[in-house]
């Protein structure tokens, strides 16, 4: 079949509606109009293509569903970057419309900014995980509320001890002069931090023992300082490792370099870029500090960057380091060891 009866399909996502444009390779519009954002009325939708097409959308908080719904019906389907895309189709007139056939008119023109949509089975490992991330920050607010409570009745702890269930049980047995609503409120945040304890730890097993990540997560954790959580973490928002061409590639992808802006001869670095994975970032900045306790070769890279700047900068090196261990042992299916150790 000639590229020119393929349909271009341009698709601008909603919560409840989903906008589309199709276009002939020459621009012509086909078709355009609005369906509703349900997995029946996209199905029906796409029996009215008469011609075999190809489909773009923006990443959004809805494109996971839609992709999974449309990729067997499509030819090929895309999930484009919206702030790149944002960019390459900035326009005065903004409308859903117009936003469709601004996708389209990228698709056909091959000006489309890609990105990396992962397997749908990865994709929903990682929704666990991320949910597991989330309650975990719950609970330390729920530690911190726990903290400003004793602290707001002047009643004396052990920080280091607090959140140990014995010595919470005997804090609490023990309390004098405390108003009891603030015993309950103490009580039920202690309860609900068991739960989330007792859930993330199921959720680590589940995903552990999964098939697909078993043996991928046991080789990354091959590299000393690297744990179940900074494993999984990386094999399920990396999905691919094959699609880095290099480690600064990855490096930039964890949000671990600062932004970069150059006119003519001038060059002048800025904060940490916000165009990140924010997920793998945060993991890879929390691991690199404790990293550094149990690799010997982490923690010499950290001396040597906090001699020459402070400890953000070191723990950022750190960070790095990690990234190469790990891209190194993903896209080598091989076990971690030094050059040195080979005998």
């Amino acid at each position: 079949m000639k590229q020119e009866d393929v349909y271009y399909v341009g698709l601008d996502i909603h919560k409840k509606i989903i906008a589309f444009c199709v276009k002939k390779s020459d621009g012509t519009i086909v078709r355009q109009g609005t369906t509703p954002a349900t997995r029946a009325d996209l199905r029906n939708w796409q029996q009215s293509l008469k011609r075999p097409w190809i489909g773009a959308m923006e990443a959004t908080l809805f494109t996971g569903w839609i992709y999974d719904t449309l990729k067997p019906f499509a030819r090929d389907l895309k999930v484009a970057n919206p702030m790149m895309l944002r960019a390459i189709a900035a326009s005065k007139k903004k409308n859903d419309r117009v936003d469709a056939q601004k996708i389209a008119d990228a698709l056909r023109a091959d000006l489309l900014p890609e990105c990396y949509m992962a397997p749908t089975e990865i994709r929903d490992l990682r929704r666990e995980l991320r949910f597991r991330n989330f309650i975990v920050r719950l609970a330390t607010s729920l530690k911190n509320k726990t903290s400003g409570l004793l602290m707001e009745c002047g009643v004396e702890y052990n920080k280091q001890k607090l959140h140990g269930k014995r010595y919470f049980r005997n804090l609490l047995g023990n309390l004098e002069e405390v108003p009891k609503s603030v015993i309950k409120m103490l009580s039920f945040d202690r309860h609900i931090i068991d739960i989330i304890d007792t859930t993330q730890k199921h959720i680590l097993k589940t995903l552990e023992e999964t098939p697909l990540l078993k043996d991928r997560v046991r080789r990354l954790m091959t590299i000393q300082g690297v744990g179940i959580v900074l494993a999984l973490t990386w094999a399920l928002e990396i999905g691919e490792p094959g699609r880095f061409r290099s480690i600064r590639k990855a490096i930039s992808y964890c949000g671990l370099c600062s932004a970069e802006h150059s006119s003519a001869s001038k060059s002048k670095r800025g904060p940490i870029s916000k165009q990140r994975n924010g997920h793998l970032q945060w993991v890879l900045i929390e691991a690199a500090k404790i990293a550094v306790r149990y690799n010997p070769q982490l923690a010499e890279v950290y001396e040597k960057e906090l001699k020459r700047g402070n400890k953000n900068s070191a723990t950022l090196a750190v960070a790095r380091k990690l990234v190469a261990y790990l891209l190194y042992v993903d896209k080598s299916g091989k076990e971690f060891k030094l050059r040195g150790d080979e005998v």
